[in-house]
């Protein structure tokens, strides 16, 4: 048994639904310290006023190199969705059958951690300082995970020169495609007040679902751009509508909605917040937008160029540079330094059977390797 293969195993049957806490960072800190990383464990959210979301742990692990040299970073989670029904085996429990390897967590992500851990120790502890950016809180509210690194990081003096997310980019084969960009995510509630009544008596009442549907259409109907060089169109997608209505006979009080949009580098969540909102005042209704991440782009370039390589010296692939697909952490951690994602094949993240090819685990250890080595050197 490889070590990616037992580090992933290990950490697949820590339990660790979202937010995750204790035993998987117990897992997670006994295979760094062997290799000579000091390890930092705190918690964040609790007790965190009009936050009822539960504390969130995370882990900053860092093995020094020679004074001066370069500082590389790997960045993942350790939490991940719910299990859901329909394992043919135990979520928690993983199991090798035939060439994959089943287990919640297998792509997205632990497996892609099991390989970063693999790969430093092949990595000499003169060649510069390495260190481990690890969450708790990436597959929900990302309120106390990444963010709250960034900023321990900032007290503690450690900002890496580059950063590799090790999200499960690849789509049909490991190495065909590593994410150099994301757009910005953006979700609004809308709501709009009117006076409850009976149905017979509609002189009686104000019905808010015609201004709610009026606040809907004009905006299911905007084009918001074509796209960019890098970036696919912008997109506004209704995702929820409740007039909370219980009763046949009854004209509601109150309808919301929402709407979530991803949104490329000709807007801002400032700027479409804006939009929005006037398009609900001139309803007469409300908007209250949560903005989850910007959209951003690290060039292609020198970062990208030693990926593609790594990649290609290892698989015969060359990756395709995108920015398609949905947000992650990366959105947070370009604030520090340049980064790209880079990880194992999706295609069963988040799904019941979720599994990684075992061939696929040994072979990402050596291309994060390959990565570590070239972006200490540079």
């Amino acid at each position: 048994m490889s070590d990616s293969l037992e580090y992933a195993k290990r950490l697949i049957e820590a339990e660790s639904v979202t937010p995750a806490r204790g035993a998987v960072f117990d897992a997670m800190e006994a295979m760094l310290q062997p290799l000579g990383f000091t390890v930092s464990r705190f918690t964040r959210g609790e007790g965190v006023e009009g936050t009822p979301e539960e504390p969130v742990e995370n882990l900053f692990a860092i093995r020094e190199g020679p004074a001066g040299s370069k500082h590389f970073a790997f960045a993942g989670h350790l939490d991940v969705v719910p299990p859901g029904d329909g394992w043919t085996s135990d979520a928690f429990g993983p199991e090798i059958r035939g060439d994959l390897l089943y287990g919640r967590g297998a792509v997205d992500m632990k497996g892609a951690i099991a390989c970063m851990v693999d790969a430093v120790a092949a990595v000499p502890q003169d060649a510069g300082t390495i260190s481990f950016i690890i969450t708790g809180d990436e597959e929900g509210p990302a309120l106390h995970g990444t963010r709250a690194l960034i900023d321990w990081m900032e007290e503690a003096g450690h900002r890496p020169d580059l950063c590799l997310v090790g999200e499960p980019t690849s789509v049909n084969r490991l190495g065909d495609m590593m994410k150099i960009g994301r757009r910005g995510s953006l979700n609004i509630w809308l709501e709009v007040t009117g006076s409850q009544g009976h149905v017979a008596y509609p002189h009686l009442a104000d019905n808010p679902i015609p201004r709610l549907i009026a606040i809907l259409a004009e905006l299911d109907a905007l084009v918001l751009d074509e796209g960019t060089d890098w970036f696919q169109p912008s997109n506004l997608e209704i995702t929820e509508i409740d007039a909370m209505n219980r009763a046949h006979n009854v004209i509601p009080g109150k309808a919301k909605a929402r709407i979530s949009i991803r949104f490329n580098d000709t807007h801002s969540g400032a700027s479409l917040s804006e939009l929005v909102g006037k398009v609900a005042e001139k309803h007469g209704g409300t908007a209250l937008p949560i903005i989850s991440g910007e959209p951003f782009l690290t060039p292609p370039g020198m970062f990208s160029d030693l990926i593609a390589e790594a990649v290609e010296a290892e698989t015969g692939v060359r990756p395709e540079a995108s920015t398609t697909g949905g947000t992650s952490d990366a959105r947070f951690l370009r604030s520090v330094c340049p980064v790209i994602e880079f990880g194992l094949v999706n295609a069963t993240m988040h799904k019941t059977d979720e599994a990684v090819a075992l061939a696929d685990l040994d072979t990402l250890s050596r291309i994060y390797t390959r990565i570590a080595r070239g972006a200490l050197a540079q």
